[in-house]
């Protein structure tokens, strides 16, 4: 792979991760408990988790289909993509955050697979945030001084 082609990479990276959230969300609205289990056990049944999950589902779906409708905008207008990835990035990386609190009444077995995945997201989130920046026009940001 060329360095050249390693912002394509991350912007499909982008997409299938926006898509995948849209998955992951859908099924949380229509099976909270599905995904939910992994996360915090036999827990996932009771009325909370229900409605936390969906509550969360669609939180993801939202994310998700910004974030896809902004990256088929982005020649266009690249800083919403940037945005809505961003923002997706950022829920995955709090969703880790929130497990670490809480890791050891979580299940032993599976809280480091749910950890991982969602800090991978966040990761591929961040990359992509990074991949869809406006590209440089040589002009300085307002505020900031002229380099040279």
């Amino acid at each position: 792979m060329t360095a050249g082609a390693a912002p394509g990479l991350v912007r499909r990276a982008a997409w299938a991760v926006a898509a995948g959230r849209v998955a992951l969300g859908l099924t949380a609205l229509a099976w909270p408990s599905v995904p939910a289990r992994p996360w915090v056990g036999a827990a996932a049944d009771g009325l909370a988790a229900r409605v936390f999950g969906r509550a969360l589902g669609a939180r993801d779906v939202a994310l998700g289909l910004g974030a896809l409708w902004a990256l088929r905008r982005q020649a266009a207008e690249p800083g919403p993509a940037r945005a809505w990835i961003a923002a997706g990035a950022l829920s995955d990386a709090l969703d880790v955050a929130a497990s670490l609190a809480s890791w050891q009444e979580l299940p032993q077995l599976s809280r480091w697979p749910v950890v991982g995945s969602a800090g991978g997201a966040a990761l591929a989130g961040a990359a992509g945030a990074w991949a869809v920046r406006p590209a440089s026009t040589g002009v300085p940001a307002a505020g900031r001084p002229a380099a040279g």
